[in-house]
């Protein structure tokens, strides 16, 4: 640590430090209303602009739910998969969970993004200080207050806030290009669906494959290899387009044994257990030849004669579509839709004709290719701010000369 840095406590670097609640969900009085509530698995946000439900002024007053303030950082404290430990900068005021912790900078000690940043960069060493009390594990105020951290001067504090977050605004603006390049993408849909004369038809009849991921036991941590063929899990099915990020791998030998798994660009994939209704297509400009599925994913192979790959993918975007789909749920246990290869080929599908397909497609296609663009920039910045980080945290990287 250089000397002019200064150790301290995350306690002593905040002003506050606390978590909330959830009103009950069987109260309907309580949700629905104009108030923000942010439940713990959004902290897959970075940045946080608007929350995906809303509560009411009664909500708050009877339940144990507390009001975050604009530029505070919230951890996600528990939660399946990748959530426990994911820190997040709110842009906005919102009420919280009894799973966020919400922690405000003092901000004689520490600006916020730089407190927001050097948390982002303590992931994994959050995963490791979970408490344990649950088999989900957890974290806690108690073990977050007592981490150690080191900070600069306030003044390059701010010069390596200057350099993450320009990077991160840039980030930001694709993302939200992107949102609104989906938004026409769904319009487009459904003008086609609404102007053509559909015939109904059944997915069986325009599949070419329809198949399952392996048994679990056939892909586990001690089958992963440095590289070789990439494995999509649940995790790279965000969006319209299967993200191509962070990926366990298998040999290529143990991907032609599960040759029935292998698949495509073009090919859609749907998970089947877990995160039920999540659907993406393989993008056509991926970044490897093939892929293989994981065990709670299974795939539709479009026989392109008889439709456009793309047009089976918006339909199942779509709310009759997630409503066909999801008609096969069992809620029982882990969300999982029953014999989800038979049940999918079942699903009817207005189809228009295969001509007014192509036009829409020819319409469509220059929105998609700017829309992957913009996602592969955006990896690209995500690894240079992610090369950055740790070394502007430990003051490897030396700003204080930079004039920024």
């Amino acid at each position: 640590m250089r000397s002019d840095w200064k150790k301290t406590t995350i306690d002593e670097a905040c002003a506050r430090v606390y978590s909330g609640g959830t009103p009950s969900t069987k109260e309907p009085a309580y949700w629905n209303g104009d108030m923000n509530w942010l439940s713990s698995g959004e902290t897959c946000n970075k940045f946080i602009y608007e929350t995906e439900r809303k509560i009411t002024k009664l909500g708050v007053e009877q339940s144990s739910t507390q009001l975050a303030f604009k530029d505070s950082i919230v951890i996600a404290t528990a939660g399946q998969g990748y959530t426990r430990g994911q820190a997040s900068f709110l842009k906005i005021d919102t009420y919280v969970n009894q799973s966020v912790l919400v922690l405000e900078a003092d901000r004689t000690m520490v600006e916020p993004l730089f407190l927001y940043y050097n948390l982002s960069n303590r992931y994994e060493e959050l995963r490791q200080l979970s408490d344990g009390t649950s088999t989900r594990g957890g974290l806690s105020g108690w073990i977050v207050r007592r981490m150690a951290i080191n900070l600069p001067p306030i003044d390059i504090q701010k010069k390596i806030v200057d350099v993450l977050y320009a990077i991160d605004q840039k980030i930001e603006c694709n993302i939200a290009i992107n949102k609104n390049l989906e938004e026409q993408l769904v319009e487009l849909y459904q003008q086609l669906i609404k102007s053509s004369k559909c015939s109904v038809t059944t997915i069986a009849d325009i599949a070419e494959k329809v198949a399952m991921g392996p048994f679990g036991s056939n892909i586990k941590v001690s089958t992963f290899v440095d590289e070789g063929v990439p494995v999509i899990s649940g995790n790279h099915l965000r969006g319209f387009f299967v993200e191509e990020k962070s990926f366990n791998y298998i040999t290529q030998e143990h991907a032609m044994v599960l040759k029935n798994s292998i698949v495509y660009p073009n090919d859609i994939i749907f998970t089947h257990a877990g995160n039920i209704g999540t659907v993406a297509m393989i993008p056509y400009d991926c970044n490897y030849d093939y892929y293989i599925l994981s065990q709670r994913q299974f795939y539709l192979r479009c026989d392109i004669n008889k439709v456009i790959p793309e047009y089976v993918l918006f339909f199942f975007h779509s709310k009759n579509g997630q409503y066909e789909l999801l008609s096969y749920a069992n809620q029982t246990g882990v969300p999982s839709i029953a014999q989800p290869a038979t049940n999918l080929k079942k699903i009817e599908i207005p189809l228009p004709a295969y001509e007014e397909q192509k036009k829409w497609k020819d319409i469509i296609q220059p929105i998609i290719a700017l829309y992957l663009k913009n996602r592969h920039a955006n990896m690209t910045l995500c690894a240079i701010r992610d090369t950055l980080l740790p070394r502007l945290m430990s003051g490897e990287i030396d700003v204080s000369d930079i004039a920024l």
